[in-house]
């Protein structure tokens, strides 16, 4: 089972090979795009989050991350101990509650069990504000009973999100970090 104890284990075991150290390429350059800084942002199942640090770096300051396991949490929080405490949210994503203008999706999707992922895009158009935008990395090979990390296609998320989300982007990433070159895509999603 992909539960809380599941990944508590992986961080104490430092099992953690998802982990690339830093924030990814693709996101980098996504939130360097972005101008609005006052946006209120969650990363979910945000792992040691490189990420939200990159977010907090950049003078976002109504950034929030989530993960279910509270080692990460602590381990960016103290990386930034100038963000208030309550911007760390330990919890777990289905019970979230919030209204949010962009969710960025970095690992997470791929690592939920893959009978979740309607509730994954239920709880996404929850958590957004209408025309609000779920952009990141959702990877690009063949879904099996192995992972995480579980795979997908387009296909695939065409026919999950677009009862929702207005498809604003959908294409492979082109500037992925090495080990996930020509396996991810990158996407943004807006709520409908």
């Amino acid at each position: 089972m992909l539960d809380k104890n599941y990944w508590e284990h992986r961080y104490q075991n430092g099992e953690t090979g998802w982990d690339a150290g830093r924030v990814t390429t693709p996101i980098k350059t996504f939130i360097d795009s972005l101008t609005h800084k006052e946006q209120k942002i969650l990363v979910p199942g945000a792992g040691n989050g490189h990420e939200y640090e990159y977010l907090i770096q950049q003078g976002f300051t109504n950034a929030y991350m989530l993960d279910i396991v509270l080692a990460p949490l602590q381990n960016a929080a103290a990386r930034l101990p100038q963000v208030p405490a309550g911007h760390f949210i330990h919890g777990d994503f289905f019970n979230h509650t919030g209204a949010y203008d962009l969710i960025i999706e970095q690992t997470f999707f791929c690592a939920i069990n893959p009978e979740l992922r309607d509730a994954y895009v239920s709880q996404m158009h929850k958590l957004l504000q209408p025309g609000g935008i779920l952009a990141g990395l959702m990877f690009c090979f063949p879904l099996t009973a192995e992972g995480p990390p579980f795979g997908g296609s387009i296909a695939e998320y065409e026919q999950r999100f677009s009862t929702l989300f207005n498809i604003k982007k959908m294409e492979p990433a082109y500037n992925s970090i090495k080990p996930r070159q020509d396996r991810e895509l990158f996407v943004i999603f807006e709520k409908k």
